[in-house]
């Protein structure tokens, strides 16, 4: 008895890390697609307005809660599915298992710390300072969100570290994107690589969407 109660424990929080995962994915693009406002040849209007809608709006307020919750559910959720794989397994294999397991899906629950840790960093030069939580960059005014990013993505050093950071995003989400359908139960032999495709375009999209970002500032800002 014991023992199922723990698989269908097991179950239903896989369910729940997937489908607070699949909330992320979604809102990875909304948040992409307003960021490369940033990329317009504007001195920032459009991104300004965007991100005045987005911090303005009852509506958005609301999905902020759920969006923090996903990222907390998701999180918290991950870190106690392997614990308890780590606990059911604390003595290494004498001979390593070899299977069609990739190596970033290996160590999801470490690339998944770093990304945890560099959003950590992110929300506090961003959204931590329009919670008045964070002082802005002196002479920068609390909602010039525009001038932030600016100053940010024009520093090499937070850059770099940025676009290392966002490739391994994209190992991550490329395996979360399918792990959360798996769990979901679309396993199949005709939708499975299909949904693999679907992956790996994606998480190059997202990635490589934020990774232009900095490289503009970088290179080609004025």
């Amino acid at each position: 008895m014991d023992s199922k109660l723990f698989q269908v424990s097991s179950i239903s929080k896989k369910l729940i890390m997937a489908l607070a995962g699949l909330f992320l994915i979604i809102f990875l693009l909304v948040h992409l697609t307003i960021n490369l406002m940033l990329l317009l040849d504007d001195g920032g209007l459009l991104y300004s307005k965007a991100v005045k809608f987005m911090t303005t709006n009852v509506l958005i307020k609301i999905f902020e809660v759920f969006l923090f919750g996903g990222f907390i559910l998701h999180a918290l959720v991950g870190v106690i599915l392997q614990i308890k794989n780590w606990i059911s397994r604390p003595v290494g294999y004498y001979v390593m298992n070899k299977s069609k397991t990739s190596f970033f899906s290996k160590y999801m629950i470490w690339t998944g710390l770093v990304i945890f840790i560099f959003l950590a960093i992110h929300f506090m030069n961003f959204y931590f300072v329009k919670l008045g939580i964070v002082e802005p960059p002196v002479g920068v005014g609390v909602h010039d969100f525009y001038t932030m990013a600016v100053l940010l993505f024009s520093n090499k050093i937070y850059s770099f570290i940025y676009i290392a950071l966002l490739i391994l995003l994209g190992f991550h989400l490329n395996h979360a994107f399918q792990s959360a359908f798996q769990t979901l139960g679309v396993n199949h032999n005709h939708y499975t690589p299909a949904l693999k495709v679907i992956a790996t375009i994606y998480s190059i999209v997202v990635a490589g969407g934020f990774i232009l970002i900095p490289i503009y500032f970088m290179f080609f800002y004025n």
